[in-house]
């Protein structure tokens, strides 16, 4: 399978190297900053714990695997009208009382069209948490894909696979020896002049990497296998000098500025050879 959406920081790209650094064997998959799920839905793993931070993205992994049906509909409906003003339209729907009186369902179908149609499918808020990304230049964008939505609900319904909205330390409370964890956690900034700020309204500082490390380590003494992502940046690479760092190139297509896109440098981090 393939991800249902565009995400920030996506592992399309990267699965290659993330295939290859995998543990052979393991018991329960958890991946607590799922995203968009390329990793998770190129393994389809029978027994999953998958979470992120963004309740909206949450919503549409449950939607997903609770209303395909009403939820392509609502697709349907926005693909018919899709232009830059029906876009703009939608998106200002944070701004009033239409998204607080919005189902479940139709919030996560503006998700998916939002994302399908804006620049870059980038996902991102201002400082009162509006979406406030600019209508794309997309041609012919595939809005409403039947074949997907119904393979992805499928899978979700006859798997074992928890979706959460919590911490990351929470979504992995419950891993034991024998289980592997993925971290693709926002990336540390690799020039100074960047901030440290997510995909989700309260941000990821640098304080919270510390404690993203904290927990690779716990886990690592609970005899789970940790595998982690993140930026070869050399603040990265000294919070995990103690584990596996292994440094891959890849390309990345939807970085902020010029030059963040192009052939660009990362590590992967194992707590296993």
């Amino acid at each position: 399978m393939k991800p249902f959406t565009k995400w920030t920081g996506g592992k399309r790209k990267l699965l290659p190297q993330l295939l290859a650094l995998m543990p052979e064997h393991y018991n329960t998959y958890y991946e607590p900053f799922v995203g968009g799920g390329a990793l998770f839905f190129e393994i389809s793993p029978e027994n999953a714990v998958i979470n992120d931070y963004n309740s909206e993205l949450i919503n549409a992994y449950q939607q997903i695997q609770e209303n395909p049906v009403a939820l392509l509909d609502l697709l349907r409906e926005h693909e018919t009208y899709n232009s830059k003003d029906y876009y703009l339209d939608i998106r200002a729907a944070d701004r009033d009382e239409r998204f607080v009186n919005m189902t479940n369902v139709e919030r996560a179908a503006r998700l998916l069209y939002m994302l399908r149609v804006n620049f870059n499918g980038l996902y991102r808020v201002n400082s009162r948490n509006q979406f406030n990304v600019p209508y794309g230049r997309y041609r012919n964008p595939k809005i409403v894909d039947v074949d997907l939505i119904h393979e992805i609900s499928e899978y979700l319904n006859e798997n074992n696979i928890q979706i959460l909205n919590e911490d990351f330390q929470q979504a992995v409370e419950g891993a034991g020896e024998g289980d592997f964890v993925y971290f693709d956690p926002p990336y540390i900034p690799l020039n100074e002049t960047s901030s440290f700020t997510s995909y989700t309204h309260e941000g990821f500082s640098y304080e919270e990497q510390v404690r993203l490390r904290d927990t690779f380590v716990d886990l690592t003494n609970r005899g789970v296998q940790v595998m982690l992502s993140n930026s070869s940046s050399p603040l990265a690479v000294e919070l995990y000098q103690n584990f596996n760092i292994h440094y891959v190139r890849t390309m990345r297509t939807n970085g902020a500025t010029k030059d963040s896109r192009g052939i660009i440098t990362e590590i992967i981090v194992t707590n296993y050879d």
